[in-house]
């Protein structure tokens, strides 16, 4: 964001009470006197119970948690409550263990934000979104902290808190599929990085950037601020050379609002027509104007839809859909695209029908009573169902999904997630494989699947294991073939409040996780691994952060068409903060990570295989004495085969052959072999494919198979 209050964090922010409540913004977050609860105090160990305490009723809100993060607490005006908790743990426990501290309550119209305080004041934990119950995760370090309890919505309520120990090793908990990810650190592709020539406007005023790649003519385009870059790539050499070229919008190329103003900028390049879009939040609207040519030309856009959101907006785009009204362009633009933004008690998302020239009204999608108000970059799928997603609806992270091109919305919510700082991000594979990337509440980069739009989801696990990460910040998604999908964020193995400028000193770098087999496993690459992002603290809480909010509130992930991951990235430390021991700098450096080697998200382009797999033998006793193999063959490579057969061998002598066979890349074929066995009562019988070692395969040792039967 830039210039203006970050409307969401930690949750929405009534813009009449930042003047209401000015004054008291200049005070100390942490001033006046706090409210008991009960009881006042506990101690918990590594070997205890979980400690529980109560309080309320409160009759009034806090008015100072609109405005101020940690909240001021005064009996009258701005009430709170205070329990004491007594930590005692031994050496090394934080290194798989967690302090989770739990606030709930019965009124659903209520809501309590919780704060974790350190023996200094200094707020090491926080929980301030629509959960019901609010979670707090924080390293179990022995000593004395505060958790302060604060009713954003008292409505007389009351509330019960907990504090207990919990296991970190073997991922998170909850949900479908939930476990670690099973990463190799250094297995994933690699990356080089490239960075923005110096003397472009907003070189070094990148925060929160956009990337997209025309898949027509290979450009890729970068935005943050007011500025616009296009990139063509040439990969006769390596690494690769970038051309960089300044394409900014404006009235001498075509769209005069373009490049003036700017709270939030946001980009969007549709990969099947080539058609970038560039949008400026102006506080009512957007100022909207797209490309067919990679910034050549521009053209001005009604920005979007009215009513629209006063913050947050983002485009996307994609097929229409079957379903519902409005299943056909009005223009020869063959894609709907997608504006959407939120307007503090809720988000609306309007579709435009020609090309993004124009856009219908402003749909409501969700209201603060599912949601809260942010969420992430919509996304369309190739059936034409759009998502975006959110990082706060109710006691989970969800995903938000229109199947009637934007005429009703649905939440769905990710089970064994829990609400973050950080928005989320979805992707879709090329059948529709949904894909959600997230930072967990306790600072833990994850994924989850899901196969039908949402409802359900699979295979949910922690991410960025194989380096020790143990904060993330700014997950970002982007999926290619359906079983293949790559998820950046920036990540460190430091644990701890990494939004504590004084204390935290964590090294961060850009991770990427790919995954190959549909979101079962996931290998990752440290993309910056002699060059950190960052060093120190990272704040996601919106204005109220001092200098270590250069990088805004999040980076971007695009493809090119041969699959190559593009991840888009403001770069914190540059020149001397490198090599500087301290790592001094505070930089926002608009810079590019791009795949240089490995498999890519489109198979296609993989390197040439060649594999023929024996994948099963079943052998069985006929009713008449013989016996009966079934054989499996599949190609395992990326290359068609043909003339491929299998030998089944009963001890040493051959029973039969298959039939000479063709396998596409991927297919299997089965075969049955019979014959009447002799001998003894105990048989081997052994199947081997390419049985002459015809093939040079890229792995040997897959071709035979061999089971026991008895006559």
């Amino acid at each position: 964001m830039f210039g203006r209050p970050h409307l969401s964090s930690p949750r929405v922010r009534l813009l009449a009470a930042t003047v209401l409540l000015a004054g008291a913004a200049g005070s100390a977050g942490t001033a006046g006197t706090a409210d008991a609860a009960t009881p006042t105090e506990g101690t918990l160990t590594d070997s205890g119970s979980p400690v529980t305490w109560t309080g309320g009723p409160f009759a009034t809100d806090n008015a100072s948690a609109l405005v101020l993060s940690p909240p001021q607490c005064d009996a009258l005006l701005d009430p709170c409550d205070d329990f004491t908790l007594h930590v005692s743990t031994p050496a090394g426990y934080g290194t798989d263990h967690a302090l989770k501290v739990s606030v709930s309550w019965a009124d659903p119209s209520a809501d309590f934000d919780v704060y974790v305080l350190d023996a200094a004041g200094d707020v090491v934990g926080s929980a301030a979104s629509v959960a019901d119950p609010e979670t707090v995760s924080v390293p179990p370090t022995s000593g004395d902290y505060t958790v302060r309890v604060v009713p954003y919505a008292a409505t007389g309520s009351t509330y019960s808190a907990s504090a207990s120990m919990v296991a970190t090793t073997g991922g998170t908990g909850g949900g479908t599929g939930g476990g670690t990810g099973t990463g190799t650190a250094g297995a994933g592709p690699a990356y080089d990085t490239f960075a923005a020539p110096a003397s472009f406007p907003d070189a070094n005023n990148a925060g929160e950037p956009s990337i997209g790649d025309n898949w027509n003519t290979g450009t890729t385009t970068y935005q943050s601020s007011l500025s616009t870059y296009a990139v063509t790539w040439d990969d006769t050499t390596s690494p690769a050379t970038p051309h960089w070229s300044d394409v900014s919008a404006n009235a001498g190329n075509g769209c005069p609002q373009g490049s003036t103003i700017s709270l939030d900028p946001i980009l969007f390049t549709d990969h099947a027509t080539g058609r970038t879009f560039e949008s400026q939040l102006t506080g009512v609207d957007s100022f909207t104007c797209y490309t067919d040519d990679d910034g050549a030309t521009w053209h001005p856009s009604t920005g979007g839809g009215i009513p629209s959101g006063v913050d947050h907006q983002t485009l996307g785009g994609g097929a229409f859909s079957a379903n519902g009204v409005g299943a056909l362009p009005t223009s020869s633009y063959p894609n709907a695209v997608y504006y959407c933004s939120q307007d503090i008690a809720t988000a609306f998302c309007a579709v435009s029908r020609d090309g993004g020239t124009t856009f219908g009204a402003g749909v409501p999608t969700y209201s603060l009573l599912d949601c809260d108000g942010l969420h992430g970059h919509v996304k369309v799928a190739p059936d034409g169902t759009a998502y975006f997603p959110n990082k706060a609806c109710g006691a989970n992270q969800a995903v938000i999904s229109s199947t009637d091109n934007g005429t009703t919305w649905t939440v769905n919510p990710v089970p064994g997630t829990t609400p973050s700082d950080s928005d989320p991000s979805v992707a879709t594979g090329a059948n529709g494989t949904l894909y959600f990337g997230y930072v967990d509440g306790s600072g833990v980069p994850g994924v989850a699947v899901s196969h039908d739009q949402g409802k359900t989801w699979t295979d949910r696990q922690d991410v960025g294991t194989a380096f020790g990460i143990k904060n993330a910040v700014f997950p970002t998604i982007v999926a290619g073939d359906d079983d293949r999908a790559a998820f950046a964020y920036l990540g460190t193995p430091t644990g701890g409040n990494y939004q504590d400028q004084a204390n935290f000193h964590g090294e961060w770098h850009l991770y990427i996780d790919t995954t190959y087999d549909g979101g079962k496993t996931w290998v990752t690459s440290d993309a910056t691994p002699n060059d950190p992002v960052q060093v120190g603290s990272i704040c996601t809480g919106g204005t109220a952060c001092g200098n270590d909010r250069n990088l805004l509130d999040f980076i971007d992930v695009t493809t090119d068409d041969h699959g190559r991951v593009e991840v888009g990235f403001a770069d914190g430390c540059i020149n001397a903060c490198v090599t500087d021991p301290q790592h001094v700098g505070r930089d926002a450096y608009a810079t590019i990570a791009r795949q240089a080697g490995g498999k890519t998200l489109d198979a296609t382009y993989d390197p040439a295989t060649t594999n023929v797999t024996l994948s099963s033998l079943t052998v069985t006793k006929q009713s008449d004495g013989r016996f009966s193999a079934l054989v499996e063959l599949t190609n395992t490579g990326n290359r068609a085969l043909s003339g491929i057969q299998a030998e089944v061998l009963d001890g040493r002598k051959q029973v039969g052959m298959t039939p000479a066979t063709t396998l596409a890349p991927g297919e299997s074929r089965t075969f049955t072999v019979t014959w009447k066995p002799s001998g003894t009562r105990s048989h081997t019988v052994t199947a081997v494919v390419d049985p002459t070692n015809t093939l040079v395969e890229t792995n040997e040792t897959d071709n035979k198979v061999a089971q026991s039967v008895l006559r």
